[in-house]
């Protein structure tokens, strides 16, 4: 347990998915996968419960931890899962645009490889965001803010991370979005989302203000 725990939350670990279970576009399809995914989706949430709840990494203190009973989420909607291919960046490591420099909450600065860029369509309107990848890490990181920032979810943003599925395809499932440590408690340093990902929209999925 403490295992898979550590793998879910730590390296932020998007339980893996079959590309083919979803397709841009594809209503009848996503429906059709909607029972599989958000039982992965609530799996992944009990993960991150318990992480808080028993982990000696979590940004609980001992108090909180004692009275937790669990993080906040919006409903699981599968309006808000998006299937398809990443616009590859391929800048050469010699290049500046290689790398990305995030600013933390600490006032430090946090550097990550520019990955590429994702579009998808919500409402009609077609959004784009830009993936990194932890120099560190194969999975993807995508820090990003929208207008429930600051009432219904953390002010600073929130995160989500990917895998890179064959052809370079990604999904992108905001029910997994999630808040940084520092969102917790402010001893923890936490990159800020760039200008980039900040989306004039609300994203209703994924974590919620925990009071």
């Amino acid at each position: 347990m403490k295992k898979r725990v550590i793998l879910f939350i730590l390296l932020g670990f998007l339980l893996p998915l079959k590309f083919t279970e979803f397709s841009i576009g594809g209503e009848e399809k996503v429906s059709e996968s909607r029972p599989l995914q958000e039982k992965r989706v609530l799996e992944w949430r009990r993960e991150r419960d318990a992480f808080f709840k028993t982990h000696q990494r979590s940004p609980l203190t001992p108090q909180e931890k004692r009275n937790f009973k669990g993080l906040k989420y919006f409903p699981f909607d599968t309006r808000y899962i998006f299937s398809g291919k990443i616009e590859r960046y391929v800048f050469h490591i010699n290049n500046p645009k290689y790398y990305a420099t995030f600013l933390t909450n600490k006032g430090t600065n946090k550097r990550y490889i520019r990955y590429g860029k994702f579009r998808f369509t919500l409402d009609g309107k077609e959004y784009e965001i830009e993936i990194y990848k932890s120099i560190l890490s194969d999975n993807l990181f995508i820090p990003f803010k929208d207008r429930t920032n600051g009432r219904e979810s953390y002010e600073g943003g929130r995160y989500m991370d990917a895998e890179i599925l064959p052809d370079y395809q990604m999904i992108l499932d905001f029910n997994m979005a999630y808040h940084p440590s520092c969102a917790y408690n402010d001893k923890f340093i936490c990159v800020l989302p760039p200008r980039e990902n900040t989306l004039d929209i609300e994203i209703r999925a994924g974590e919620k203000n925990f009071k």
